[in-house]
């Protein structure tokens, strides 16, 4: 009796090692509901945008100094497009600050700045920044800006984000509202599988 038991547990374990996996992999390859079928958290900007050194120029003597640090450098960039920062602007630039301060030891691979697309002063920018103060404040140049309103249909929404690569290549976006912690996961993907930067 008690063998007559083993044996039926036995088969049974033998049928579940047999059917078990097929099951997984017929699942699996049906592209089950519950699998996302894309790693990225951002949308990918496709193709990518390249860029030129000189499309990007410093808004202030500090950022003008210091713009050859974007050069070689992953690049947070967080985009202003009116005369204002309002609160949805400041709050996607706290963002990338805490953001890069959470890279830990890919930090010196990453360098953050604001691109400014209407004529802003100086004064006025550092004043909306005043708690930033290695933070680069860029204008881009009339065909950047002109890529980048292609890229979004024409509207730049205060508060996004864009990804370029130490190539200068605009590659990833981000919508107003942004998960650091979603841009954390891309941005080490990235870091993790490039060879520059």
């Amino acid at each position: 009796m008690i063998n007559q038991q083993k044996n039926r547990l036995f088969v049974l374990l033998i049928f579940g090692m047999a059917i078990i996996p097929f099951m997984i992999a017929w699942i699996l390859g049906g592209k089950a509901s519950f699998i996302e079928g894309k790693t990225n958290k951002g949308q990918l900007i496709t193709p990518v945008v390249a860029t030129k050194r000189s499309d990007l120029t410093g808004l202030d003597t500090f950022s003008a100094d210091n713009i050859a640090e974007l050069q070689g450098h992953w690049l947070m960039l967080n985009v202003v497009p009116q005369e204002d920062c309002n609160n949805i602007c400041l709050a996607a630039i706290h963002k990338t600050k805490q953001l890069r301060l959470m890279m830990n030891k890919d930090l010196t691979r990453t360098r953050r700045a604001v691109i400014f697309f209407k004529d802003v002063k100086p004064e006025t920018a550092n004043q909306w920044l005043q708690d930033d103060k290695v933070l680069l404040k860029v204008k881009p140049s009339a065909a950047l800006s002109k890529k980048i309103a292609e890229i979004r249909n024409g509207t730049l929404p205060d508060g996004m984000l864009l990804l370029m690569d130490p190539l200068g290549n605009l590659m990833m976006q981000y919508e107003p509202g942004f998960d650091p912690y979603k841009v954390k996961s891309d941005l080490m993907h990235l870091l993790r599988i490039s060879q520059i930067g």
